[in-house]
């Protein structure tokens, strides 16, 4: 990678710019599927980005959090869904370093391998000797159809009661599980990233080797790299800022494209001749610069800590979180400007605002970035005690 101030450079960046367009194109091929087609994943999988953050042992690109916060815009600019799928099977590299180098290749190794999952607790897994006895029902696993294995967030129990890593704090396991293993119900029929294929996934009673198992709060990477020093929580958290800060600059460049040719009803000038439209729509561009400057400071000091080996401090932890949801607000914000502005155009399925705008409002609904995040920041902001295994 190279860098500029905050310019990035990376040879996957480049091999997805190049695919983009033909991607974008395919928009509403990929909401119709309700998933990626699987020419469209092969394609992305061939640029190397579903690798970026998995370690070079293991012929991943152990890349910059701002190489991943690029590569997630651009494919989100071109399609929200995209995006997604990208930010989902790229963080999820991550975890990768936790396990045993062994297990780690037989997993992530094949360099067409993706992986995915989801990291709320909403299995369990119960101990049986050296291995887990895994069951559950989950929401939201995204870009299953192309990822080889699963991860599920499951409370251990052990001694036919949960295990305590705190009084009344339950230790929660992410399990890798093979995707032939879990039954997965079509039921993804949603308002926007319809085609992130994030549907409900369910494991039956599956036996899971212990070494297929890892407490992303308690384990330390087994790989010392700076990636797996930087805070995984913020890592994420800033995935789904980046998704929807792409999804709000192709918002901008749509209305920027329909405000020189649209005349609005009973009017004589075009709509970007108009005042009001280009207040708007300055405003909806210093809303996604301000909040994309934040986060890529946040990313900055975190990431500058993680290259000494020094501690990332609790509040470089929660402003990390901060930024990201901050990006996620800001930019559902400068979408709504963009869909206001474009006025009924932008009803019509024909139009991508009408996309972009069911999308962004998708994003803010995810646990890393909804508006309870505001509150966990807020707390280490005004010093009352907080759980920062979160952050």
């Amino acid at each position: 990678m190279t860098r500029t101030g905050s310019a990035v450079e990376h040879s996957v960046l480049d091999a997805l710019q190049a695919v983009l367009p033909a991607i974008a194109a395919r928009a509403d091929d990929i909401e119709r599927a309700r998933q990626l087609p699987a020419d469209i994943a092969e394609t992305l999988i061939a640029t190397g980005v579903f690798k970026l953050c998995v370690p070079a042992a293991l012929g991943g690109h152990e890349a910059h959090p701002l190489v991943l916060l690029r590569a997630i815009e651009a494919a989100s600019i071109a399609d929200g869904s995209t995006g997604w799928n990208v930010m989902i099977g790229a963080t999820s590299g991550t975890t990768a370093a936790y396990l045993a180098p062994d297990v780690a290749r037989q997993i992530h190794g094949d360099p067409k391998a993706v992986t995915g999952g989801i990291f709320a607790p909403r299995g369990k897994a119960v101990r049986d000797g050296d291995s887990w006895r895994v069951s559950g029902h989950w929401q939201w696993a995204s870009g299953n159809s192309h990822s080889r294995w699963m991860k599920a967030g499951c409370i251990a129990w052990e001694d036919g009661k949960p295990r305590q890593v705190r009084e009344g704090v339950p230790e929660v396991l992410t399990v890798y599980v093979p995707r032939e293993k879990i039954a997965f119900d079509d039921n993804w029929y949603t308002s926007g990233l319809c085609g992130t294929g994030s549907c409900d996934m369910r494991i039956e009673d599956v036996v899971v080797p212990a070494s297929h198992a890892v407490s992303l709060t308690r384990d330390k990477p087994c790989n010392n790299g700076p990636l797996y020093r930087f805070p995984v929580f913020g890592l994420l958290a800033m995935g789904c800022g980046a998704v929807a800060l792409g999804i709000a600059r192709g918002a901008i460049e749509d209305l920027r494209t329909l405000a020189g040719a649209k005349v609005p009803t009973l009017s004589r000038r075009p709509l970007a001749e108009r005042s009001g439209t280009q207040g708007d729509i300055a405003r909806a561009e210093a809303l996604v610069r301000g909040a994309r400057a934040f986060l890529v400071e946040a990313i900055d000091a975190a990431w500058d800590a993680a290259e000494r080996g020094a501690d990332i401090d609790v509040d470089a932890r929660m402003a990390l979180r901060l930024a990201a949801t901050h990006a996620t607000d800001s930019a559902t914000r400068a979408v709504d400007i963009c869909y206001t502005l474009a006025g009924g155009s932008s009803v019509y399925r024909s139009s991508p605002l009408q996309r972009r705008f069911r999308d962004v409002h998708v994003v803010t609904q995810h646990m890393m970035v909804a508006p309870p995040s505001y509150e966990l920041a807020g707390r280490v902001l005004v010093g009352l005690p907080t759980d920062a295994s979160m952050l």
